[in-house]
């Protein structure tokens, strides 16, 4: 996972992706988050696994251009979700303080 994280910071940095607007690149998540929604839609496995992966890479690149890297931004929200109690409501995990 690590040398593939690298190999997208460093595509990134090829196309200069690496210092462009982090709004612009934020739309392309959420570009890419509407088409894992549209595989799920159609049930289709391809689709999304490949737009899960397009979400990973366009997240790896939002981190990059703010200064930071996909490790630690998930390792901060584990760190979060960690020891969090809560129950499973309507096929959604639900956290203690929102029950």
């Amino acid at each position: 996972m690590d040398e593939l994280i690298k190999q997208v910071e460093q595509w990134s940095k090829d196309k200069n992706l690496h210092e462009a607007d982090s709004s612009k690149q934020f739309t392309k998540v959420v570009e890419e988050v509407g088409e894992v929604a549209a595989a799920l839609a159609r049930s289709n496995e391809d689709m999304l696994r490949d737009g899960i992966g397009d979400v990973v890479v366009t997240l790896i690149i939002l981190a990059q251009q703010n200064g930071m890297t996909l490790e630690e931004c998930l390792q901060m929200a584990y760190d979060e979700i960690k020891g969090r109690t809560g129950s499973m409501r309507n096929g959604v995990f639900v956290k203690q303080a929102d029950l």
